[in-house]
């Protein structure tokens, strides 16, 4: 039976600077330790830090020393002691133990300090969400998730939460989670925005944030079958309020991230100098200008060295055109008005050229791809429903969404930003899926 030892007033590691020379108790885990003689080190992690516990023979007698030799990796304990501060030690304190209280012995511990593969990793994922690299990852990807809703919420902006289930496609039908509900079919929500249009224009500035699933049979490092997107949706914006926007949004959730998570930074290895330089204004072209970019002889080698397609002028970009394109710049790159053909049926026309529409899309640099895909949207009910029908989806599911431009109808525009491509770049990965808690992948359900 595991003794009831947790305090209402809980002393957590992050804050034991505050306990200086005073006697605190500790609950935790083990995360390593070493013996020398009549001393044991015992690192303990609390899930906000990591502790030096120093144990000595002649400090807690033969009975508490003993049980310390019991204690495995991830096995479960308190200890109580006197904070001092030693700058050797990590976090710059260690706790002169004067007893140990064990909760429970963890027996034969799967993640050991050797390396395992990203296979292994990955089954055990609920046990190696307690490593330090996962900790640092998780922390910066709960400090992007702040930034986000301070950002939003300090400018007015509404949350509005869509729903999950949804009667009809955002973008197509070929990525959708179908289910039966109830006897009607019903998707796996692609995206909010249809939603936050008819908020927006009944609160003016709305964001919905949530998860959302694309059934996409794609095994690249840049995709999961289920992630987090925040979508702002604005009345009375065009597309250059869109990307304004867009650029302000990008920088104040980098330089928060600079502000408040250096230690993590750190010990992921990121090189923050590189971050530094994620300022306004952000550099942009438009769609035909990276065209001609991309079929020069150098971009077609750097495909051809990639082993991807070349790019074909009136394609979509694909992963590679992405990668080259943001190696000429050190920001985040916006590339707009996009072949009409290639891009959502809800997007309006470039007044200028018709066959482009008024569309963005910011690409990470360093090679992260697309982190915000967004625009201005359709306004006029007549245009939407022949989009609606040259699409061939079905126009009883789209009534509702009609209804916004039949009765009030205005200029309007917002995007989309994946949370975990977002953190993937931010933090310097190479995968998403060490990006969220508990990923999942075209062949990962479990755990």
């Amino acid at each position: 039976m595991i003794p009831q030892l947790i305090n209402r007033e809980r002393i957590y590691i992050e804050n034991i600077g505050q306990y200086e020379g005073k006697e605190v108790k500790i609950h935790g885990w083990l995360y390593n330790a070493r013996h020398s003689g009549k001393l044991w080190f015992l690192l303990l992690r609390d899930g906000t830090g990591i502790m030096q516990c120093v144990v000595s023979l002649k400090d807690v007698g033969e009975e508490i020393f003993a049980r310390c030799e019991k204690l495995t990796q991830e096995s479960s304990f308190v200890a109580t002691g006197t904070v001092r501060a030693d700058k050797r030690a990590p976090g710059g304190y260690e706790l002169l133990v004067k007893n140990i209280e064990i909760v429970h012995i963890a027996q034969d511990y799967p993640i050991t300090p050797k390396e395992h593969g990203e296979t292994f990793l990955m089954d055990h994922r609920h046990l190696w969400l307690r490593s330090s690299r996962q900790h640092a990852i998780l922390r910066v990807r709960h400090t992007i998730i702040k930034s986000i809703r301070d950002f939003f919420d300090s400018r007015g902006f509404t949350l509005i939460d869509a729903p999950i289930f949804t009667p009809a496609a955002c973008e197509g039908t070929s990525t959708l989670f179908e289910t039966d509900y109830f006897g009607e079919k019903a998707y796996l929500t692609q995206s909010g925005q249809l939603y936050m249009e008819p908020a927006a224009l009944a609160f003016g500035k709305v964001y919905c944030f949530g998860p959302t699933f694309r059934a996409e049979k794609s095994k690249t490092r840049r995709h999961l079958t289920e992630f987090w997107m925040v979508e702002p949706e604005v009345a009375y914006m065009d597309l250059e309020g869109d990307m304004q926007l867009a650029e302000e949004f990008i920088e104040f959730i980098v330089q928060n991230v600079l502000a408040t998570r250096r230690e993590e930074l750190k010990i992921l290895e990121r090189d923050t100098s590189k971050l530094e330089k994620v300022t306004r204004p952000f550099p942009r072209l438009s769609y035909d200008e990276a065209a001609a970019m991309l079929t020069t002889p150098e971009a077609v080698a750097f495909a051809q060295e990639k082993e991807a397609p070349p790019f074909v002028p009136g394609n979509d970009l694909g992963g590679a055109d992405e990668t080259y394109l943001t190696q000429k710049f050190d920001k985040p790159l916006m590339v707009h008005r996009y072949p009409a053909a290639v891009k959502a049926f809800y997007m309006k026309a470039d007044p200028e050229n018709s066959d482009r529409a008024l569309g963005v899309d910011v690409l990470a640099p360093e090679g992260y791809g697309e982190i915000i895909g967004g625009g201005q949207r359709e306004d006029d009910v007549e245009v939407l429903e022949a989009k609606i029908r040259e699409h061939d989806l079905p126009m009883e599911a789209f009534q509702w969404y009609l209804d916004v431009r039949r009765f009030g109808s205005v200029p309007h525009a917002g995007f989309g930003l994946g949370v975990e491509r977002t953190v993937a770049w931010i933090c310097g990965l190479h995968h998403v899926r060490e990006t969220i808690p508990f990923a999942r992948l075209m062949h990962r359900l479990y755990p």
